[in-house]
C-alpha cells in the first residue's frame, strides 16, 4: 500500500516503527495530486497543485500514535499565514492571510504538516462544489457526479488518496453531505466545541470547522487536536473537552438510538431507505435500543434556514467591497461605481442570489415578517431535539436523500439543489453534533448514515459511530 492510501493513524504508527519518514509521506501525496488532481479536467479535489509548500513545526515524536508527521488539507476558507485565501471566489483573488486560524495553530503544534487548499463553493455557497471560481470538484467515486459541497474539495481529496485526511466547515450539511457522497467520514462538532477563530464566515451562528477522515479512529484523533476554548473566538464554549480516542472499540449495548419519524417521510430514495433500514438492523444487532422520536418542526427546517443563513451571510460579506479584500475592478471612475462593480464582477451567481435573499429578509418591513419569524422556528426546531434527547442518547437518520447527483443536473434549479441538505440542516440549527460515514452503496455510489448527539457530546457520537463501523 502507498504511504498516500494510509489512514492518519497507520501513518502515525509506521512513523513510530521508523517505517518512513515525513518527506517520504509528502511526497507520495504530491506525486498522486500531480497523478490525479493536476488540472480542472480530473477531481480537481485542490484549488492549485502548484501550491503545495507543507506548513509543520518542529515537534517531539510522541509515543503513542498521534498527528506527528501527519499531512492534513485545508479547506480554501480557513487562514493560514502566508497563503492566499480565496474561499473560491474571484473577489478575493490574491489576498494573503495575515495569520493562522485557531485550527491551524493547534494541528501545527500537535505536530502535524498543513498540506495543500481544497476547493470548495463559492464562500461555502452551494451542495455540489460547482460554484467555485476555480471550476467544479468531481466525485472520485464517478468523475461525471458531484462530490456534495461546500467542503466537496477536502472530502474528494480525502476519498481519492489525494489527501491522508482534511479540514473543512459546515454551515448547514457541508462537512456530512460530501462525506457521504465521497463514502468518507465527516463529523460537524457542536457550535462552539472548535474555534471559528481565522475561519471566514459565511453565518457567524451556524458555521463549525470539523474534520474530514478515511475512518472514524481518525476523525477522532484530529477533533483531539482541534477541539477546546479559544479566547480569541467570543462563540467558543468554554467546556471540558474529553479523550475522543477513549470511546472507542466500546459496546453500545443499552444505548437508546431514536428514529425520527421525520426523516423517513416521502422524498427519502427508495434504495437509499432501504440501506438505511439495513444499518438500523445492524445497531439493533449491536444491542442499541431503537426508539421511535419526532421532530415535529424539522419539515420548516430548510425554510428557517435559507432565512437565517443569508442574512448573516449578507452581513458577512459586506466587507467584501473591493477596497480592503482581493479583486477590485480599476476601470470604475466613481467610488459608488467602484463598490458595484467590483462586487457585481468578483461575487458569482449564487452568492449574489443568497447576498439579495439574506438583505431583503433583514429590510425594514420584513424583518419581522422573515428573519425573526424564522428565529422563533428555530427555537422549537432546538426545543424538538432537547425533548428528543430526554428519552435517547442518540439520533439516526440518512445524510443525504439520495447518492451523488450528476454534475449539472441541479444548477439550474436552486430550490431542488436546496433541498439536498434536508437531512442535515436541523443539527446546525440546534447547534448539536453530528457525523456522517457510509453505510452502504447504491447504483455503486455511497449512502451515508448521520447520528446526531447531544450538545458537547461527541464522545458518545464516535463511541456509536466506530461500533458501527466494525461491525460486519
Amino acid at each position: 500500500m502507498e504511504l498516500n492510501q494510509l489512514t492518519a493513524y497507520q501513518l502515525a504508527e509506521l512513523y513510530q516503527k521508523n517505517g518512513c519518514t515525513q518527506k517520504d509521506a509528502v511526497d507520495s501525496l504530491k506525486k498522486a495530486i500531480e497523478t490525479k488532481d493536476r488540472d480542472a479536467r480530473q477531481i480537481h479535489a485542490y484549488v492549485t497543485a502548484e501550491n503545495l509548500s507543507p506548513r509543520h513545526r518542529k515537534a517531539e515524536k510522541t509515543s503513542k500514535p498521534s498527528l506527528w508527521g501527519v499531512p492534513i488539507a485545508i479547506k480554501d476558507n480557513i487562514c493560514v499565514e502566508g497563503e492566499e485565501i480565496t474561499c473560491g471566489s474571484k473577489i478575493l483573488k490574491g489576498f494573503v492571510s495575515p495569520y493562522n486560524a485557531t485550527v491551524i495553530e493547534k494541528l501545527l503544534n500537535a505536530g502535524a504538516i498543513v498540506l495543500g487548499r481544497t476547493n470548495m463553493d463559492e464562500f461555502a455557497f452551494g451542495s455540489s462544489c460547482e460554484t467555485s471560481c476555480y471550476g467544479p470538484t468531481r466525485n472520485p467515486r464517478d468523475p461525471e457526479r458531484v462530490p456534495g459541497g461546500s467542503s466537496g474539495g477536502s472530502a474528494a481529496a480525502v476519498a481519492d488518496h489525494t489527501a491522508i485526511a482534511a479540514l473543512g466547515s459546515d454551515t448547514g450539511g457541508s462537512i456530512r453531505q460530501p462525506a457521504a457522497f465521497c463514502g468518507v467520514v465527516g463529523m460537524k462538532p457542536t457550535y462552539g466545541r472548535v474555534s471559528r477563530y481565522g475561519l471566514i464566515a459565511f453565518a457567524s451562528s451556524l458555521d463549525q470547522i470539523g474534520p474530514i477522515t478515511k475512518d472514524v479512529r481518525d476523525n477522532a484523533m484530529i477533533l483531539n487536536a482541534i477541539a477546546g476554548y479559544d479566547t480569541k473566538d467570543s462563540s467558543s464554549a468554554n467546556v471540558p473537552v474529553p479523550d475522543y480516542m477513549e470511546f472507542l472499540g466500546k459496546s453500545i449495548k443499552g444505548m437508546k438510538i431514536g428514529k425520527p419519524k421525520e426523516y423517513f417521510a416521502a422524498g427519502l430514495g427508495g434504495e437509499t431507505e432501504k440501506i438505511i433500514n439495513q444499518s438500523i438492523d445492524k445497531l439493533k444487532s449491536l444491542g442499541a435500543e431503537i426508539v421511535d422520536v419526532s421532530l415535529p418542526h424539522t419539515s420548516y427546517s430548510v425554510n428557517v434556514y435559507y432565512i437565517v443563513a443569508p442574512s448573516e451571510a449578507s452581513s458577512n460579506l459586506a466587507r467584501f467591497d473591493g477596497v480592503r479584500f482581493g479583486f477590485r475592478d480599476k476601470s470604475a471612475k466613481t467610488l459608488l461605481e467602484m463598490y458595484e462593480n467590483s462586487r457585481g464582477q468578483g461575487f458569482g451567481a449564487e452568492v449574489k442570489r443568497r447576498i439579495i435573499l439574506g438583505t431583503y429578509s433583514l429590510s425594514s418591513g420584513y424583518y419581522d415578517a422573515y428573519y425573526l419569524k424564522a428565529m422563533k422556528v428555530r427555537t422549537k426546531i432546538k426545543d424538538d431535539f432537547d425533548q428528543a434527547f430526554k428519552k435517547v442518547d442518540a439520533i439516526v437518520t440518512p445524510t443525504a436523500p439520495s447518492p451523488a447527483f450528476k454534475l449539472g443536473e441541479k444548477t439550474t434549479n436552486p430550490l431542488e439543489m436546496y433541498l439536498s441538505d434536508i437531512y442535515t440542516i436541523s443539527a446546525n440549527l440546534a447547534g448539536v453534533p453530528a457525523i456522517s460515514l457510509p453505510c452502504g452503496l447504491a447504483s455503486k455510489l455511497p449512502i451515508g448514515i448521520q447520528f446526531m448527539g447531544k450538545p458537547f457530546d461527541e464522545g458518545n457520537l464516535y463511541k456509536l459511530a466506530h461500533a458501527f463501523e466494525q461491525a460486519k
